[in-house]
């Protein structure tokens, strides 16, 4: 599969020459940010790993804590994003999601919704936080797709019966049905199942999972049949409504922007442009400022205005 991302791998690297570049930038009074951001913007995550190894064996200091005390905000929020490995920063992002008084399940409904089984095993495996992992266990297991376990060439029925049964045609709603069916079958099964769904019910998916479910188990689902038809799309409208209106999600707008960088930034910004009349390189540049503004925009890659 093609690389999506708007972040490719640097052709000429050499880590011990940006080592260089980075002590340099940050070496006595004030700190040229600008250096910083125009470097790491440019490398790939595996690369910013051998810029690291290389910073501590030619200046005996750790790289990031060096980052950390020379930015500052949400700036510095997303340079250090960057300079995390992409399973360890989705582990980071669960775990503090679900650290302290409540959890924001937003964080947890995005993440498990979005990814892999092989990237949820990994993210898994990277997971050690106690007792906070029978939650994310929980969850996880919602969204894991054991696929073709349940799949066959009997799909067209059966499953989209078994969900109607379950939600449409049942007073109440037998919600376990509609997660074992949506977390455990492939994208590919479920766009199947959703078209015949829609023929059987006489609504989307989305509008009978609205209509019979709520609070946090709708979110999941909803994500869920959203990443099955689209995951770019998907992170459009996760983006857009990060920005839209009053304040920006800046936790939110920061951890997309990490993440998908070097999978699907291409697919994620011709997805926004094609569902909102703006791009989203406009919305960023309009929302943002400074040395964050800067860097989210090199993310971005390009504008499609």
């Amino acid at each position: 599969m093609a690389n999506r991302g708007s972040v490719k791998p640097s052709g000429n690297f050499n880590s011990s020459a940006d080592a260089e570049v980075l002590h340099k930038a940050m070496k006595g009074l004030g700190t040229d940010e600008d250096a910083i951001l125009q470097l790491l913007t440019a490398r790939s995550n595996v690369q910013r790993q051998e810029i690291k190894a290389a910073y501590k064996t030619l200046f005996g200091k750790d790289l990031v804590d060096n980052l950390k005390s020379e930015l500052g905000g949400k700036f510095e929020t997303l340079i250090v994003g960057l300079m995390t490995p992409p399973i360890m920063y989705d582990a980071k992002s669960l775990h503090d999601a679900i650290k302290g008084a409540g959890t924001d399940e937003k964080v947890l409904v995005e993440i498990l919704a979005s990814r892999t089984p092989e990237v949820v095993n990994a993210i898994k495996a990277a997971y050690k936080k106690g007792k906070t992992l029978h939650l994310f266990l929980y969850t996880w297991s919602l969204s894991h797709p054991e696929q073709n376990k349940h799949e066959n060439n009997t799909w067209k029925s059966p499953t989209a019966t078994v969900l109607f049964k379950a939600g449409e045609e049942k007073f109440g709603t037998d919600e376990q049905t509609f997660v074992t069916i949506l977390g455990n079958r492939s994208a590919e099964h479920l766009r199947k199942v959703f078209d015949v769904y829609m023929k059987m019910a006489g609504y989307e998916m989305e509008e009978s999972i609205k209509r019979e479910t709520s609070g946090s188990l709708e979110d999941l689902l909803l994500a869920v049949v959203k990443c099955a038809r689209s995951v770019p799309a998907y992170f459009a409208e996760t983006l857009y409504y990060a920005m839209k209106g009053a304040g920006t999600d800046d936790n939110t707008l920061i951890r997309v922007m990490v993440s998908r960088s070097e999978v699907d930034m291409l697919d994620i910004r011709a997805a926004f442009r094609r569902l909102f009349s703006c791009s989203l390189h406009s919305m960023i540049k309009g929302d943002t400022g400074g040395d964050y503004r800067k860097a989210l925009l090199l993310l971005c890659g390009g504008d499609d205005a």
